[in-house]
């Protein structure tokens, strides 16, 4: 820098000789040359002073700017539940706030990022919960979440994922069964929960703890009519094959009859 000072003065210098050069050379009268000097260097000073103001201003912005990315980090920090950051305070006043301006923007994405994660589990929560019957995770939706809270927010919904495949399994299979024995018993569909059970389109089905009951519930009424059913069927073949001993029926109308 001070190289370049050193040649802005030689060119200040090479500039003034070639104008006075020229001034003696049209013939000005000295006083006229030392106004046209004045001109030049109240011209020079102006510009160099604008200069600097602008390079103050400039100081001013960044030390501005210093300021209000410090608090914003002591904010970003007290809502993502982080510690104070370090920051070097022997580097330029250039390099400090740049540093402090980075640090900011990478605290803002990491809030982002929390708040599109916990928006994303909040609505896998409710599908879930509207399929399950359960109640909503709790959380506290007017803060940023902590990573922990994010964590477990995932393993709940993780949870209910694995119990709602387990239902949807369980009813799956139930279902399959419940539709043979109506099928086998003549059983017409004659509840609403009937009708949904055999009816309904599976993925609307209602997976609750009381609809998964009752669907057992369902299954085992339906079992043991079925057996009822063959208990009576036993004892009514028993009673006729003591009728065709009575009767002394033959074997091939016995067979033809059964």
């Amino acid at each position: 820098s001070e190289v370049l000072a050193a040649e802005a003065v030689c060119c200040l210098n090479r500039a003034m000789a070639t104008l006075r050069d020229i001034w003696e050379e049209i013939g000005i009268p000295e006083e006229q040359r030392l106004e046209r000097t004045d001109a030049v260097r109240k011209h020079i000073k102006s510009l160099l002073d604008m200069m600097v103001a602008e390079e103050e201003s400039l100081k001013e912005r960044l030390l501005k700017s210093i300021v209000v990315c410090r608090k914003e980090l002591d904010t970003l920090c007290k809502e993502l539940q982080l510690g104070s950051l370090e920051t070097e305070e022997d580097c330029t006043i250039l390099q400090m706030e740049k540093n402090l301006r980075t640090q900011v923007e990478v605290l803002q994405k990491q809030k982002r990022d929390r708040k599109q994660e916990l928006k994303a589990l909040q609505e896998q929560d409710q599908d879930l919960c509207d399929i399950l019957c359960t109640a909503l995770f709790s959380i506290d939706t007017g803060s940023v979440p902590s990573l922990e809270d994010l964590d477990r927010y995932r393993r709940h919904v993780a949870s209910l994922n694995t119990l709602k495949e387990q239902r949807r399994e369980e009813f799956v299979t139930n279902k399959r069964q419940i539709i043979l024995l109506m099928e086998e018993l003549d059983h017409t569909p004659d509840t609403s929960f009937e009708r949904d059970v055999v009816c309904e389109d599976e993925e609307a089905f209602c997976l609750s703890k009381d609809n998964i009951v009752a669907l057992q519930n369902l299954l085992q009424q339906l079992e043991g009519r079925r057996a009822l059913n063959e208990a009576v069927c036993a004892e009514l073949r028993a009673r006729i094959v003591a009728l065709w001993e009575r009767l002394q029926i033959p074997q091939e109308e016995r067979e033809s009859s059964a």
